[in-house]
This record gives C-alpha cells, structure tokens and sequence, in this order.
C-alpha cells in the first residue's frame, strides 16, 4: 500500500517496506525468536495458525493480520465502513500506511466510530480541537476533507455505495504475486474522476483503488492466500 501523493494506500512501496520490516523481526534462529519460522511462498506466508495469508501481513494475532482476514477485500456496503475507508485514504496521502495504520482505533474514536451523520455536523470549533489531538495525525486540510467527504457521502447522487458496486471488479484469477496488483485502473480513474465531480477531495484514482481493495470491491488478496478468489486452491510455491 503506497504511500502515494493523492492519498490512500495501495500496493508497492508501503506494504513492500511492511515486509522487509516483518522479514527483518524474524531474522535469526526461532530459538532467538522463541515461535515457529513462518514458511515463506514467494508472496504468501503460513503462520503458526497454519494459515497461508498475503505476506504483507505478517504472522501473529496482530492487528494487521486481523485486518488482512476481516476486512481488506471483504466486500461491504456498510455507510461506516466505506466512511472509514475513504478516511483512512485521506490521512494516508503523502504518509506510509503503517503510520495511518497505527492510529486507526484514534481515528475511529474522534470521528464517532465512523458515524457520517455525526461527523458531517462538526462545526469549525470541534474540527480545529481535532488539530490539537496528539492521538490522530493532526493535518487541518486533511480533517476538514474528512468532514467535507461526511457531508457529500449525505448528498451526493449516486451514493458513494452505489457508485461502489457500480465499479466493483470481480477477478477471474487472483494476483499471482506482489508485483501484479496494480496501483490504479481505468475503472479506478473513472471512480474518481465522479468522485470529485460529487465535491469529494483527496480522492485521486490511485486513493480510490486502495478504497476499491479496502471495502473489497476488487479482491487482491495473493494467490494462494486463504483471502484470494481462489482459496481452495494450493498457495503459491
């Protein structure tokens, strides 16, 4: 998920940058390590729950991980969900997606759990408290995008949901590694390009196809991940 200069993570540098910081936290031997050595397939790892997952994951009950199986690629139309995924793509513009990552329980509490309505109310009073809160990446155009994207989600025509599933993809095969997801498509540009006609900001195209993967309306879960469109098939070697 890259850290990319309209916003959003997406895939290459970010999440690359994720696994060599993983790969470098089990270097050694697993005596040093005290677990067992995850096994490395090419972009897949399996992990002591014998799991084959994107390795960009890592392994571990860690909060990325339960955010690779129960969120990334889950196809929702959930109002809060999709809120929180535009948002998190906004804070991430121009930062890696480990920071933004790092805050999203932060971000979660400030902006009422994801509530549109709520967060579409808050007067400029509340959105410059926000600049001062040491808990949540304190950027004032990024805050007020964030309010400004609550009140189009209520107004705008079609609804972000329905614009969703208007240019959802649905993979015949899954990436076969790291290296084919992309990080924009044609659909993906189109998406955006109707976004910010709607009044939306920090919604480029590489930012809406890291949304896309978020609320699942593109599957980029690896081959061989137990994610993948093709997970009864055997992981990668």
């Amino acid at each position: 998920m890259t850290g990319a200069k309209d916003g959003g993570p997406t895939f290459d540098g970010d999440i690359k940058s994720l696994v060599r910081e993983r790969d470098r936290a089990h270097s050694g031997t697993p005596q040093q390590r005290d677990e067992r050595p995850p096994v490395r397939m090419s972009d897949v790892i399996i992990g002591p729950d014998g799991k084959p997952r994107c390795a960009w994951a890592g392994t571990g009950d860690s909060p990325l991980v339960r955010y690779h199986d129960n969120v990334w690629g889950a196809r929702t139309y959930d109002e809060s969900a999709l809120f929180e995924a535009l948002t998190l793509g906004v804070f991430q513009a121009g930062l890696s997606w480990e920071i933004v990552f790092a805050k999203r329980n932060a971000f979660q509490k400030v902006f009422d759990g994801f509530d549109v309505t709520k967060v579409a109310r808050m007067t400029s009073r509340e959105i410059s408290q926000l600049v001062e809160d040491t808990s949540i990446i304190r950027n004032r155009a990024k805050i007020e995008a964030t309010v400004n994207n609550a009140r189009a989600m209520l107004t705008a025509s079609p609804s972000l949901a329905d614009l969703a599933k208007t240019y959802k993809i649905d993979r015949k095969r899954p990436p076969r590694s790291l290296a084919e997801i992309p990080t924009s498509t044609p659909k993906a540009e189109a998406f955006a390009k109707q976004l910010k006609s709607q009044g939306y900001r920090f919604v480029g195209p590489t930012s809406v196809y890291a949304f896309m993967q978020n609320i699942g309306a593109v599957n980029d879960h690896i081959h061989g991940c137990f994610r993948a469109v093709d997970h009864d098939a055997p992981a990668a070697t």
